[in-house]
């Protein structure tokens, strides 16, 4: 009975990982997407904001899958997938 309740503990760890790297993927993309147009826009500061955009994405992620990768290798890997997913998300409705 403990061991299936452990069980189950760590298969909702690692659904929420795959979530929130799902959730942080979406954010991710369309982020690139905005700073690729602010930076190739006309407008005053723009090129400087758009910068700005891709360290600001760069260290969520970078934050991101480094708190998952001290939680081990399933977060880590449930987070990665979450975030492929996420990418394929934001394609998608690119296209």
């Amino acid at each position: 009975m403990a061991l299936d309740r452990q069980r189950m503990r760590e298969i909702m760890i690692l659904a929420l990982w795959l979530a929130g790297g799902t959730g942080i993927g979406l954010i991710y993309f369309r982020m690139v997407r905005h700073s690729a147009a602010l930076m190739l826009s006309g407008r005053r500061g723009g090129p400087s904001f758009g910068i700005g955009l891709v360290l600001l994405r760069m260290a969520g992620l970078g934050g991101a899958l480094v708190t998952a990768a001290m939680q081990g290798a399933g977060p880590l890997l449930a987070a990665s997938l979450g975030l492929l997913i996420g990418r394929r998300l934001v394609m998608r409705r690119a296209t």
